[in-house]
């Protein structure tokens, strides 16, 4: 699963690789990825071959604090900015029915949040607690920096004590460009190692 707002660059090597391997994958924008000219042929691709994509709000609202999970949003404000990014793939032709998985904003919300995101007329869905590869967007000057291969090494050592068998991993398709290490880079190596282990991969 492939999350991204402003920062796509990575859509096409994350393509060809799911290409290569014929596997389908599962993106998740937002309506600033949707307008954004520099990723019409990308998205037009990813439409094209039959890959799912979805929802991930329209401007990237933080939906809850991270001290304590209170909402930061209204209902009212939330269900405005989730019928925008629906609006706009429906502008590329997806329809609401087929963008029923919704990948909230930062993957993070809380209960009344949720409650909001289905009045909306979507399921809420996110990547598999303990997978740490959704850190593939921090940058060296941050504490909780992580490289791509310490990512890896956890994601194997995941697998090795709990299995992946019905995982969500996350990775990003973009990244600040203070990040140079992109874990996206690496996607053939972790599709081959996942194989050899026997895992198949579908999306949504």
């Amino acid at each position: 699963m492939f999350s991204a707002d402003k920062a796509f660059e990575g859509a096409p090597h994350i393509l060809k690789v799911l290409n290569k391997h014929k596997i389908k994958g599962s993106f998740f924008v937002t309506g600033n990825t949707l307008r954004d000219k520099r990723f019409e042929k990308i998205l037009s691709e990813i439409i094209k071959k039959g890959h799912y994509l979805g929802g991930h709000s329209d401007n990237h609202l933080q939906y809850a604090s991270w001290e304590n999970r209170k909402s930061l949003v209204s209902a009212d404000s939330l269900l405005s900015d989730l019928r925008k990014n629906l609006d706009e793939l429906n502008r590329w032709g997806i329809a609401d029915k087929k963008a029923i998985y919704y990948l909230p904003p930062y993957e993070y919300y809380n209960t009344e949040n949720v409650k909001d995101m289905q009045r909306g007329g979507v399921e809420v869905i996110n990547y598999t607690p303990g997978i740490r590869t959704p850190a593939d967007y921090t940058t060296p000057d941050m504490k909780n920096y992580k490289s791509s291969q310490e990512l890896i090494d956890q994601l194997y050592r995941f697998e090795s004590e709990k299995g992946l068998d019905g995982a969500i991993i996350l990775i990003h398709p973009g990244t600040v460009a203070e990040r140079t290490d992109k874990l996206y880079n690496r996607l053939d190596e972790i599709v081959i190692y996942l194989k050899n282990k026997g895992y198949k991969f579908c999306s949504f």
